[in-house]
């Protein structure tokens, strides 16, 4: 190893029996008393310290740590070019210090470290660019409030291998200490998603923040690498549930428990592909006046509309919305393409009423199953045992 006094950067040495580390001297301030040198000169006393990456195309993903030959390390501070510093710990004799999350791939750190003695060195290292790079979307959008059954989900571009690693990187912090549990799935676009889910529907008020550490993160197999962190946050509004009785052909609206509104309504034509889906779905987004055509949802060429006060339940295309030609059916009759449609008043009221995260609990026999769980928010249709039995990190 070389000699190495203060401020001046490390340098490499092949140790024998191991991998390559950065090495160098740690120099106190002040010189030690000489001891026979002859040149009349206190003579310097030296630690040796070492980092575990080095070089410029240094591995990714693994923490950074730095070793310390003899006395005891005070402070190492390892920064990456933008600034940000990498959070560690010394350990209780001294001797290391390893940071709480990994170095990530594609960045260029610089390490301090400085002894109890007052001596300090630094260091310099790259890590290797990826080959890949795996992004995310989140749900709901950041500062918005959403209805109670709104689960916080995330959608990832790339599959994830590594999913009990990139779970333990994912903090939720609520308000009020809201019990929760991540599960995983296939999206309804086949793409890998989690989502997190409270045991029972969110209380009005709660704020909720996802802080989603996953810069230095490997998705494992052919996902690639997570280069930088995420972070959201939501409000959670008033108690608001709509139930839909497919049997009696109603739709009501309760706030707080109690029924705001009775609306009579039209559900999906039973017996086929045009019936509606049963469970609890949740409202996805409020769309408005949308072009609905019956190719996209596989039902041929029955309808083409323009649809006004459209709101979605499920990504297969069942919404809730005003249907004025299905008119004589309200209240009576099922004999819809499998939304639930409504006069365009009622549906204008219950569209200025909701808000995206509202459950619709949607019951009755004359329905083709119950909403998969992936097919929108359907993470309600799954009992909290099976629920908590879809994460990676048990």
């Amino acid at each position: 190893m070389s000699r190495i006094r203060p401020r001046t950067p490390f340098r490499t040495a092949v140790l024998s029996g191991t991998a390559v580390l950065a090495a160098a001297a740690l120099t106190a301030c002040g010189g030690a008393e000489g001891s026979g040198t002859g040149s009349g000169k206190a003579a310097e006393p030296t630690t040796r310290i070492s980092v575990n990456l080095s070089g410029r195309q240094a591995k990714a993903g693994e923490p950074v740590t730095v070793k310390l030959a003899a006395g005891r390390l005070q402070q190492v501070t390892v920064t990456d070019s933008k600034g940000a510093t990498l959070a560690g710990a010394v350990a209780s004799d001294g001797k290391t210090w390893t940071s709480a999350r990994p170095a990530a791939p594609g960045t260029a750190y610089s390490v301090e470290a400085r002894d109890t003695g007052g001596g300090t060195a630094r260091a310099d290292f790259a890590t290797a660019s990826p080959e890949k790079v795996n992004k995310l979307t989140l749900a709901p959008g950041k500062n918005t409030t959403v209805g109670i059954g709104h689960p916080l989900s995330i959608v990832f571009d790339h599959p994830v291998k590594n999913k009990a690693a990139v779970e333990k990187r994912l903090k939720v912090t609520t308000s009020n200490h809201t019990e929760g549990s991540w599960g995983w799935m296939k999206d309804y676009s086949g793409k890998d998603r989690v989502d997190w889910r409270p045991r029972e529907y969110w209380k009005p008020g709660t704020k909720v923040t996802l802080a989603a550490e996953l810069n230095g993160v490997d998705s494992g197999g052919e996902g690639g690498w997570f280069v930088r962190d995420y972070q959201t946050g939501f409000t959670v509004g008033a108690h608001q549930v709509v139930k839909a009785d497919l049997d009696h052909h109603t739709l009501k609206l309760l706030r707080d428990g109690a029924v705001v509104r009775e609306l009579p309504m039209s559900g999906g034509t039973p017996g086929g592909d045009k019936a509606s889906w049963r469970g609890k779905t949740v409202l996805m987004s409020k769309e408005g006046t949308i072009n609905m055509r019956s190719e996209t949802v596989g039902l041929g060429d029955a309808y083409d509309k323009m649809v006004d006060y459209s709101m979605r339940l499920t990504w297969s295309g069942m919404y809730a919305h005003a249907a004025p030609w299905n008119k004589a059916y309200f209240g009576n009759t099922n004999h819809s393409s499998g939304c639930l449609g409504m006069s365009t008043s009622d549906a204008g009221w219950l569209y200025g009423q909701v808000r995206p995260g509202d459950p619709f609990e949607v019951d009755g026999a004359d329905a083709k199953g119950t909403q998969a769980v992936n097919n929108g928010y359907g993470d309600w249709n799954v009992s909290w045992a099976d629920w908590q039995a879809k994460s990676a990190a048990h």
